[in-house]
């Protein structure tokens, strides 16, 4: 039998009962040991949420390119919200085969982060044409917000932590970015996608990545024992945890490699939530934490940049920023 992914019922995080959130930890530090990637239900997001969600972004990729390119991601200046075409973004170095709306945190212009220059903060841009899908996504965005704090309680405890050590520490005021993603059912034609991912491999920056994606797979892990496949299931959403989880715990939980291909034959639909840390947070390791040498030379050597996250220091936007450069290169000039 194919290797699969564990399911964990976050259910008992959203209640008191010390014993049913410590089970709910435990499975928590089982599969982010073993993977760093687990379905998760039991996240009280609505499938009525989820439907319209996704409802509400095909109208909006269904568009003309003219008009998606009226909401460009250039127009979002440094708060870095909009749209991108195919081939606007790379991972690993390679043009991905998907188009998207970046959304994040929807910041006033009077917030003291955007008045002071912050990058990554500020507003949103939203299509005119597609009136909806602003509520849809807010609606989605404020659940798994919900959900991923409610998760990184359990984090904590799987830890050995207080449950609300991550929030004191790191996540006071979370970097929150949300992606909307559209796969096409045909590639692309040019030379630049013939060997080209829906998304290449990669691992995600952060603490901690809630996927919902629509019931077309392509989402693939990298295990141990070779690729795995990461279905749809319904009601569903995959969590996996990123590099600055990684770099806290020492590597005792491991941010996973994935990568996307769209094989369908019909248009796929994603919606990642990032939940991470604070932007001005120092990335300082978790108490009686320690990384040796080996870790940091296998790391170093499984990164496609050969930079490991264990080499790390700064504040999280200093890694993110890093990190975007590579993904975005045209923008960052811009800044």
């Amino acid at each position: 039998m194919a290797e699969r992914l564990p399911v964990i019922d976050m259910s008992a995080l959203f209640e008191a009962d010390p014993a049913a959130r410590l089970a709910v930890a435990d499975g928590i530090a089982a599969a982010c040991e073993a993977h760093g990637f687990f379905y998760l239900i039991g996240h009280r997001i609505g499938a009525d949420v989820l439907a319209e969600l996704e409802a509400e972004s095909r109208r909006f990729f269904a568009l003309p390119h003219e008009t998606k390119m009226a909401i460009a991601m250039a127009n979002g200046g440094r708060a870095w919200r909009g749209f991108f075409p195919v081939g606007g973004e790379l991972t690993s170095g390679r043009p991905d085969m998907k188009e998207g709306l970046y959304l994040g945190t929807d910041l006033p212009s009077d917030h003291p982060r955007v008045t002071a220059g912050a990058p990554m903060h500020g507003a949103n841009l939203w299509p005119a044409q597609v009136p909806g899908l602003k509520g849809a996504a807010t609606a989605y965005m404020d659940g798994a917000t919900r959900a991923a704090a409610k998760l990184m309680e359990g984090v904590s405890l799987s830890l050995g932590l207080d449950d609300g050590y991550f929030a004191r520490e790191y996540t006071g005021e979370p970097t929150i970015l949300f992606r909307i993603f559209h796969y096409p059912a045909t590639r692309p034609s040019g030379a630049e996608y013939a060997q080209s991912w829906g998304v290449g491999e990669h691992t995600d920056y952060g603490l901690l990545t809630l996927l919902a994606q629509d019931r077309h797979g392509g989402l693939q892990v990298k295990t141990p024992g070779g690729w795995i496949d990461a279905p749809p299931i319904d009601g569903a959403l995959v969590c996996n945890i990123g590099d600055m989880l990684e770099r806290l715990t020492g590597g005792r939980f491991k941010s996973t490699p994935h990568r996307v291909l769209n094989e369908s034959g019909a248009d796929r639909l994603s919606f990642p939530l990032f939940f991470d840390p604070d932007f001005r947070a120092p990335m300082k390791p978790l108490p009686a934490v320690a990384t040796d040498a080996s870790r940091r030379a296998a790391d170093r050597a499984e990164r496609w940049d050969a930079a490991s996250v264990h080499d790390f220091e700064g504040t999280y936007g200093d890694y993110l920023l890093g990190k975007v450069a590579k993904v975005f290169p045209q923008l960052m000039e811009a800044l």
